[in-house]
């Protein structure tokens, strides 16, 4: 498993500043900040919990889970999507490739750890180093939003998948979702972080300033870094336009949405210690009964429009 050089150092004012002119300097910028903790940050695990969310989002966007012999994870950040797809028996043979080199070392580093036959390359998404008709299947999460020119990542897709080959694209945010999230983790992060430092017997709630500060660059660099929110209906022309047959967008996360945005944002402003195992079974159990209701309820009865994650899947003509 080859790798390439070591993330850089968390980023200074000055280079967020200059990022805001870079786009892509921005990308490597922050999600080298973000490798070493980005897990801890969003719960990421690689044991059944998360390796049922993976496979369960799968399905719901491809309709089927495999088994597919070689996969590509576009922007694979950690790795999260395709080595719990590959634990879950979806992918054999694992490739993945991010722009951030910090990434792409995390990702191969989990990737040993559980045993998986998983290669990567630092990578544009624009322009995958791979050659034509090389995989079975194309894979992402929470990727798309971050990539300039989403038709021509589309067309590269399209090009080193085989013919018939299959994309799945998964855990984008919608207009309608990336707005009440933003909202609400917004607020949650002043509630938290002023409440905690007005009240005295809070104040060991209070995480040190220092990080505090640090995570406000970091917030700062996200917002240049998440460059679209999508309909599902444009979604869906992006890829047909790239060339892709049997395209489909599904959405998800509503209620779920609405209470994980800001326990997600509360886990962030206070210090780790002060939650423990309880309070990560609370969170965890009720995100998953909300889940539920959206899937089986609120689907049901309201426009995909409104809920918060976006997933596309389709194929390259046979």
């Amino acid at each position: 498993m080859a790798t390439d050089p070591a993330p850089n150092p968390h980023a200074t004012a000055e280079e967020v500043e200059a990022a805001y002119k870079d786009t892509k300097l921005a990308q490597v910028l922050y999600h080298d900040w973000e490798a070493g903790t980005y897990d801890e940050k969003w719960s990421i695990s690689y044991d059944d919990r998360c390796i049922t969310y993976a496979t369960d989002r799968f399905r719901a966007a491809a309709g089927d889970v495999g088994p597919y012999e070689h996969a590509l994870e576009l922007g694979c950040g950690t790795g999260f999507f395709l080595l719990n797809l590959m634990q879950g028996g979806v992918i054999k043979k694992g490739s993945v490739t991010d722009l951030s080199p910090g990434m792409v070392e995390v990702a191969l580093r989990n990737a040993e750890h559980l045993g998986l036959d998983v290669d990567g390359r630092v990578a544009d998404a624009e322009r995958i180093p791979y050659d034509d008709d090389t995989f079975d299947l194309v894979v992402g999460h929470a990727v798309l939003h971050h990539i300039p020119d989403v038709e021509a990542a589309m067309r590269e897709v399209l090009r080193v998948l085989k013919p018939g080959g299959k994309f799945v694209f998964a855990g984008d945010p919608t207009n309608i979702g990336n707005f009440y999230a933003r909202k609400l983790g917004q607020a949650t992060w002043w509630l938290t972080t002023n409440i905690t430092k007005a009240v005295p017997v809070l104040n060991d709630w209070r995480r040190p300033q220092k990080e505090l500060d640090e995570s406000s660059r970091a917030a700062a660099l996200e917002a240049v870094v998440d460059l679209h929110t999508f309909d599902p209906d444009q979604l869906e022309a992006t890829a047909r336009r790239a060339g892709a047959v049997g395209v489909r967008a599904v959405t998800d996360e509503l209620s779920a949405a609405l209470f994980g945005w800001p326990v997600r944002t509360f886990e962030a402003a206070v210090p780790r210690e002060k939650l423990g195992f309880g309070w990560a079974m609370f969170a965890y159990r009720t995100w998953q009964n909300l889940s539920w209701v959206d899937q089986n309820v609120l689907s049901k009865v309201l426009p995909r429009e409104v809920f918060y994650n976006v997933a596309i899947t389709g194929k390259k003509s046979s």
